[in-house]
């Protein structure tokens, strides 16, 4: 086997084929997009859409809470995919979506969604100092806003995990030291499909034995930001 070139990693050798896995950082230009203006902001919101949702259709839903004291940054996953099913070649109308990762390479992928949010909090700027900041996740944004936070280079005034668990494969004793001081709100909607009983009580035990503080916010909708419950989220003294 040929050794590996500077900055490439082998992790492993597929037996079935004898064929080697290697891994190769590159350059990734990322999108994302902005509500109100940083430097007047007399607070900050990172804003991460769920699985297959695009960053300027997701800031819609935080129109409501533009009323110029916010800054407002949704950041889009690096990996997009059609996401109609129909036959036939893609073409203008179909629509896509984005996806933080995967179970392929969800370590490295991992790694690279928390590398990227913390390249993009020091680019935006407006994030040290007395400005706090919120960190949203929903859906599937939840595990990488969870993520983010604990290995990261922003610690949050407040993490909201809206619509979906914390990973449970989270380094819960390194999450009980980064988010100590955090306000950490769980937001669940009573008809919302994707939050099974079972993985809540999970969630509850997981968390409890760590000691990982938390509150949870219920309201009376589905699978989506509820524009009241959100509201009443922004409102809320920091």
């Amino acid at each position: 086997m040929r050794a590996a070139r500077a900055h490439e990693t082998v992790t492993r050798i597929d037996p079935a084929t004898g064929g080697v896995e290697h891994h190769l950082p590159v350059e990734r230009t990322a999108r994302y997009w902005t509500l109100g203006e940083a430097g007047s902001a007399e607070e900050v919101w990172i804003v991460l859409h769920g699985y297959k949702q695009l960053a300027r259709r997701f800031l819609r839903r935080f129109k409501p809470i533009d009323d110029g004291r916010r800054f407002i940054v949704a950041p889009e996953a690096l990996s997009r995919f059609y996401v109609s099913s129909g036959e036939g070649r893609h073409g203008v109308a179909s629509v896509v979506g984005a996806t933080w990762m995967t179970r392929e390479d969800r370590h490295s992928e991992i790694r690279d969604y928390v590398r990227y949010l913390d390249r993009l909090a020091a680019h935006v700027g407006g994030l040290t100092g007395d400005v706090p900041v919120t960190v949203l996740g929903f859906s599937q944004g939840v595990a990488t806003a969870t993520r983010w936070s604990t290995h990261g280079s922003i610690l949050p005034a407040r993490l909201i995990l809206w619509g979906d668990f914390s990973p449970p494969d989270l380094d819960l004793a390194l999450a009980s030291r980064r988010l100590e001081a955090v306000d950490v709100v769980m937001v669940r909607g009573a008809e919302d499909p994707a939050l099974s009983p079972r993985l809540a009580q999970e969630e509850i035990d997981r968390l409890e034995s760590a000691g990982i503080a938390y509150r949870t916010i219920r309201y009376s909708g589905g699978h989506d930001i509820d524009a009241k419950t959100l509201s009443d989220l922004a409102a809320a003294p920091r």
